[in-house]
């Protein structure tokens, strides 16, 4: 391969990254126009929901989590706590009870994870009559005591599906934590408001969502790995869209070490790479024939490499090319391709800066934000380890301890 051909084929690796680069950017760019506030102030309370958290083995989160739910300035009489202590052999159920939840204790049937323990705890719940909405949130979220009122007032206005703000609660933890918490600022604003701005249906985050009854008593929450994003590929395919609400917060932890953290990002990115195999063609076809942005959003997402994926090639590419040019006496690249991958690069930098500074992030998280080519290498790993297929990979509980949220 002489010089030329080396410079056609760098041009052509160019742009096939740019072009999926240029789709996360058109979500950051939509996520500038700013969230509404929530118009509720004046509105009577109507909405009766069921608060649905799955628990196995959290005795040490669930008693301050019930409390905190208890306390939203919600009319108590709209609202009560229900909690599946899902095969659970600590105190979970009674602390839960005595803390004022209804609790259904789950002891029989195939035990697979959170999708299996919310499916049954369902089939409880939805007989009740005259419940609106459930709103599913993890054993340790702590909620803001406004969350209620706010999926409450977007419920009036139409909304049948809409995911509140998880944030990170213990940033202080550890890096770990820290680039988690940064990560999710970026994440809420860009691939949710950013994608319901565009009139797409935001992400499924598996925690601090709100459904009305109906939908749930049509699609059910699903199991599997990654039973979350499974659930949006359904609701799109069902024409239902996932709304975003940014006022409507829940704060959950992120995992502390590196070996919990590993499992838990293992599942999700095996769980999502099946999920997307086992639905493409159908989301597609769906796609095409309902000309849906929303569910062509869907289709997208799956089949484009993730940004963090995209800045390891870019920087790897560069890296390279300018090694081959240092090393060989007759410089290969010419200077204006070694320039466009240096753009690609700085594109690739200021995209997360760019999304805290939406969000008006404090410097800790630009700083930690910085450390993050080394979260994509260690992903970037990963995602390696399940294309080849190495090792079984199961559901695993993500250990929970309590830390305050901001």
């Amino acid at each position: 391969m002489d010089w030329y051909e080396m410079t056609i084929l760098s041009w052509v690796l160019w742009i096939l990254l740019l072009l999926p680069l240029l789709y996360w950017f058109s979500l950051a760019v939509a996520s500038i126009k700013a969230p509404p506030c929530p118009n509720n102030g004046n509105r009577i309370p109507q909405t009766r929901f069921a608060l649905a958290i799955p628990a196995h083995n959290e005795e040490a989160v669930i008693s301050e989590t019930v409390q905190r739910l208890l306390q939203m300035d919600y009319p108590a009489e709209l609202f009560r706590v229900c909690i599946v202590a899902d095969y659970c052999d600590d105190q979970t159920a009674f602390l839960a009870r005595q803390a004022g939840a209804l609790v259904f204790e789950r002891n029989t049937g195939k035990r697979t994870g959170k999708g299996a323990a919310l499916q049954w705890l369902f089939q409880q719940v939805l007989q009740e009559p005259g419940l609106d909405a459930i709103v599913v949130f993890d054993a340790d979220t702590l909620v803001d005591p406004s969350f209620l009122r706010i999926m409450d007032a977007r419920l009036a206005n139409g909304s049948q599906v809409i995911q509140g703000q998880h944030v990170i609660s213990n940033p202080s933890d550890g890096w770990f934590p820290a680039l988690t918490w940064a990560m999710f600022l970026i994440d809420n604003r860009y691939q949710n408001l950013g994608r319901v701005n565009l009139g797409l249906s935001a992400k499924h985050m598996g925690d601090s969502i709100c459904f009305q009854t109906d939908v749930l008593r049509k699609l059910g929450w699903g199991e599997g790995l990654t039973e979350d994003y499974q659930l949006r590929h359904r609701l799109v395919l069902a024409g239902y869209r996932i709304d975003y609400e940014h006022q409507a917060k829940g704060y959950g932890e992120a995992p502390l070490g590196w070996e919990q953290a590993r499992k838990q990002r293992l599942r999700w990115l095996k769980g999502t790479r099946e999920s997307n195999r086992g639905n493409i063609r159908q989301m597609l076809a769906a796609a095409i024939r309902e000309r849906s942005m929303a569910i062509m959003d869907c289709v997208l997402q799956a089949v484009i490499p993730s940004f963090s994926t995209i800045a390891v090639f870019a920087m790897g590419f560069l890296i390279l090319q300018v090694l081959v040019n240092l090393i060989l006496p007759d410089p290969i690249f010419p200077r204006n391709v070694l320039i466009a991958w240096i753009c690609l690069v700085v594109l690739a930098f200021f995209y997360p800066m760019g999304g805290l500074l939406l969000e008006k992030a404090p410097l800790k998280a630009y700083l930690v934000i910085l450390t993050g080519p080394f979260f994509i290498l260690w992903r970037t790993i990963l995602v390696l380890r399940i294309f080849l297929g190495k090792g079984e990979i199961s559901w695993v509980r993500t250990q929970h301890g309590r830390k305050k949220a901001d």
